[in-house]
């Protein structure tokens, strides 16, 4: 018995490896993945950040507010740590559905054939890609954290502690493995590479907005909002938002607040923190960082179940190696007939023909 279960695990970290190597061969993959996230951060730094920062400035002549360089700085460093953190969120989302074309690919092209023949057992390889799929997500995610603490520190913005570090990280590991859990059951309806395609197109377009990445949720309509309410990404999102933009607010506050002691610094804290949705609010319902967690625990169970039944999906020989076997099925059928008709004339040369018999 332990004998067997060292195998089983034997096997469920080889499978894993195998699809590990599946996927960073292909490199024009890799960098497509690795790209995903990258791109939006360029997109933020050389078109939206002034945007952003043009509606802060906004906030402060309407509250009559003259603003030092150290407020100024105090200020991109919120902007950019709303962002960079969205960024974050969205991209265990994106990572995960596009490595989720290795194990699609598996069912067109008939791999799973191969497994399912083999005497491994299907929890082990349904578990493998599960494995597979959060340890890629997560280390391109890491690659993407390390960029943004770079950014950071070259723009003069570092104010994150080991501390920040440590619960960034944490959150980061948090929401990726319920970013992988619902991408892996979602993707366990697909057959095919063309309809995976479209899915990886259409889904990350749609779900920066859908989780606050790009916007707070409440500038969104009530049934839109709706829908946000059910998305786990909603709370990752969120989730790293406080801890990225924590310690940064904390400073903005001591500054405005202890240092210039403006008349009106507690109110444009709150018109900051209103505008960036530092906190999750839902049909002007506050949700608390504590529930926010419970919040994303439950989804992450929800998944799993779901997964637990429906993971069978994922080791479903389907694509070619399907058509393979109705071909050989035909061509079976076809060659019993054959040699069913071959064997008639033979059956009547053996008794004579009735041709034969009338004659006589």
């Amino acid at each position: 018995m332990e004998k067997t279960k060292h195998r089983g695990t034997e096997i469920f970290f080889q499978l894993t490896r195998r699809h590990l190597l599946v996927f960073f061969k292909n490199k024009v993959r890799v960098m497509y993945t690795l790209l995903v996230p990258v791109i939006i951060f360029a997109v933020y730094i050389f078109f939206l950040r002034e945007l952003e920062l043009s509606a802060v400035r906004n906030t402060l002549h309407d509250l009559g507010i003259a603003a030092d360089a150290s407020l100024t700085k105090y200020l991109q460093t919120l902007v950019d740590s709303w962002m960079l953190s969205g960024i974050a969120a969205l991209s265990t989302i994106t990572v995960s559905l596009q490595t989720n074309t290795v194990f699609v690919e598996d069912k067109q092209n008939g791999v799973n054939r191969d497994f399912v023949s083999s005497p491994i057992n299907k929890n082990v390889l349904i578990g493998s890609y599960i494995l597979f799929n959060f340890v890629v997500t997560l280390l391109i995610c890491l690659v993407y954290l390390v960029i943004c603490l770079v950014y950071l520190a070259c723009m003069n913005e570092f104010f994150l502690g080991v501390v920040d570090f440590l619960q960034i990280f944490g959150i980061l590991l948090y929401a990726t493995v319920s970013s992988t859990l619902m991408t892996v059951f979602i993707c366990s309806f697909i057959k095919t590479e063309g309809t995976m395609a479209s899915l990886i197109a259409v889904f990350s377009t749609a779900v920066g907005f859908l989780i606050g990445a790009y916007m707070p949720l409440g500038m969104l309509p009530s049934g839109v909002q709706w829908v946000c309410a059910f998305i786990p990404g909603t709370y990752a999102c969120s989730l790293l938002r406080y801890s990225f933009m924590a310690t940064p607010l904390a400073e903005l506050t001591h500054y405005v607040v202890g240092v210039m002691q403006l008349e009106g610094g507690e109110t444009l804290i709150a018109e900051l923190t209103g505008t960036f949705g530092y906190q999750l609010e839902f049909f002007h319902v506050q949700v608390d960082v504590g529930f926010q967690a419970v919040a994303l625990a439950v989804f992450i169970l929800f998944f799993l179940v779901l997964n637990i039944f429906s993971g069978k999906r994922l080791a479903a020989v389907l694509g070619v190696g399907k058509k393979r076997r109705k071909q050989h099925s035909i061509a079976a059928g076809t060659f019993a007939g054959g040699e069913e008709a071959a064997a008639k004339p033979r059956a009547e040369e053996r008794n004579g023909s009735p041709s034969e018999e009338k004659e006589e």
